[in-house]
């Protein structure tokens, strides 16, 4: 996700400034994604210069306030009716590193292989930890009606499902670095 979408996304819930747009955006996340104040004006700038957004005069506070035109709530529905293509994610880190151990002279790849998979697993406890603690039931706090709440229970479900994912590829690259049949 692009910051730029994230905040036409909120400032299309309605007007807002710059502070309340990354505690919001922070939220919405579970923190997953922790925004530099300075990431936020300097995107509100450009979303204003190519006419998304409008300064509304300040609050009460002295806080410029933003709102969205008609052409950044377009942009903000093309964004989400249009799907990501696996090309427009971050590269992953983790592939290039096994494919560069496996050429690397002197690199066990399996136990390079071992220690991601031990990694992954606590992260995945911790994971699995934070989703019990945020009530996994109806009537528990991530069902409380909330839309941060309901937010960051899809950002976390999220991170649990690509953590069971890479434990799974993980396994098929060890299977495969011995010739044996990946579970």
């Amino acid at each position: 996700m692009s910051i730029r979408h994230g905040l036409l996304a909120l400032l299309a819930r309605g007007p807002r400034y710059g502070y309340q747009l990354r505690a919001e955006f922070e939220a919405s996340t579970g923190a997953s994604w922790p925004l530099n104040i300075g990431q936020v004006y300097s995107t509100l700038a450009r979303l204003e210069r190519d006419e998304l957004v409008v300064r509304d005069g300040a609050d009460g506070e002295g806080r410029f306030v933003y709102r969205i035109t008609p052409a950044g709530e377009a942009d903000a529905r093309r964004w989400f009716a249009t799907p990501l293509a696996r090309a427009d994610r971050p590269r992953d880190e983790l592939a290039i590193k096994l494919a560069m151990a496996v050429t690397a002279p002197g690199v066990d790849v399996r136990q390079v292989v071992r220690t991601q998979r031990a990694a992954t697993l606590r992260g995945l406890r911790d994971l699995d930890r934070l989703k019990a603690a945020a009530g996994d039931g109806p009537g528990g706090p991530a069902e409380d009606g909330r839309r941060d709440a309901r937010a960051w229970r899809l950002v976390l479900e999220s991170m649990i499902f690509q953590a069971e994912a890479e434990v799974r590829w993980l396994d098929h690259c060890e299977a495969s670095l011995t010739g044996s049949t990946a579970p």
